[in-house]
């Protein structure tokens, strides 16, 4: 049965919902003094509504999946990071590969290659360079020519989601990709993938890889969640955070105080809140097949907040000051069947969905 129809975030407060400036974060414990600001709710109800978005548009029901007007016109990513078109593809088609080596090298740099650069276009025109990508087979200078070619072209080789430092000072490169080839090559080489195998925590992962040349706090959460999909590391999601940028300026617009109380442990309150918080405004949220959101969803969330305010509430101010939302949304890509990393038990709950059955 489709979810109940609820309001969209941007009707929300026009049906007489109140709007107090501050008011304390109602908790069952005394020890969150922190104040939220009326786009608290705000946070809740874009989670709600993008998640429907992404189940409505995966069981084949046909547009608009939601009268959003700025969900509608403006790219946002899912409210689970593991559902993003480019983890999905990392997933299935980078980490559990039958046909490509499974030691701990293997995996971590074929986690690495496809990371660093987050393009599934420039994974693809490596494997059509080279067939096979594994680490046996890696040659830093045809790879280089590889990439020389892809810029000639006037193909780029980065996504835009996040920005990767230039790492010249470092590597001695004046192309960018060159110091990255060389980044990860040190990664490898440093013994990192058997290292990560005996820590004990994510954090213990995240400080390894924050230790080289041009990795800094965010690219470093990022790639320890990556590689935490494989078979590497085993950590649970709500373990770690580190904020990036995007949800640091999330967290002010939806706090107006923190009550000494950092970003992630704010972030971590949020996660624990997410029941109550959603039946607190009546939110159908399907969950992941039973999975709550994790930490780096919540983080996540804030970033896509943050962004969604700028149009839904032009005068709340965070802390970058950004006015406008650059990417747009298209739907003219088809929709992909969802795979998780097998370790988490889901994708017999998957295959199983009665509303998915015509897909699987």
């Amino acid at each position: 049965m489709e979810p109940e129809a609820k309001p969209n975030v941007t009707e929300y407060y026009a049906l007489g919902a109140s709007r107090p400036e501050s008011r304390k974060l109602p908790v069952s414990q005394p020890l969150v003094p922190a104040l939220v600001s009326d786009l608290y709710d705000v946070y809740w109800l874009f989670a709600a509504e993008r998640h429907n978005v992404f189940i409505r548009r995966l069981r084949s029901l046909p547009p608009p999946w939601t009268a959003d007007p700025i969900l509608l016109t403006f790219k946002f990513t899912n409210a689970y990071r593991v559902l993003d078109r480019v983890s999905q593809y990392l997933i299935r088609s980078v980490i559990y590969r039958a046909d490509l080596p499974d030691t701990s090298a293997e995996i971590c740099f074929r986690i690495l290659l496809f990371k660093i650069f987050n393009k599934i276009e420039t994974w693809q025109r490596l494997e059509r360079a080279f067939g096979s990508i594994t680490l046996a087979g890696y040659d830093f200078y045809k790879y280089d020519e590889a990439f020389k070619s892809a810029l000639a072209a006037g193909d780029p080789i980065y996504s835009g989601a996040y920005i990767m430092p230039p790492g010249g000072s470092s590597y001695g490169f004046s192309a960018k990709h060159q110091n990255h080839l060389r980044l990860i090559e040190a990664i490898i080489t440093s013994g990192f993938p058997d290292r990560i195998r005996h820590c004990r925590t994510m954090q213990q992962v995240f400080l390894l890889l924050r230790g080289f040349p041009t990795i800094g706090d965010f690219l470093a959460y990022q790639l320890t969640t990556d590689i935490n999909y494989s078979t590497l590391t085993n950590f649970a999601e709500m373990d770690f955070v580190v904020p990036g940028p995007g949800a640091r300026d999330g967290i002010r617009k939806c706090f107006t105080h923190s009550g000494g109380l950092n970003d992630a442990e704010l972030i971590k309150i949020v996660a624990d809140r997410q029941e109550s918080e959603l039946a607190r405004l009546g939110l159908s949220f399907p969950s992941l097949w039973g999975r709550r959101l994790q930490l780096i969803d919540c983080q996540n969330l804030f970033c896509e907040v943050s962004k969604y305010t700028r149009v839904a509430y032009p005068s709340a101010k965070g802390l970058a000051g950004r006015t406008k939302i650059k990417q747009r949304f298209r739907a003219g890509r088809d929709m992909y069947n969802v795979w998780l990393p097998p370790k988490w038990g889901l994708n017999e709950r998957i295959a199983a969905d009665p509303h998915l059955t015509a897909r699987y």
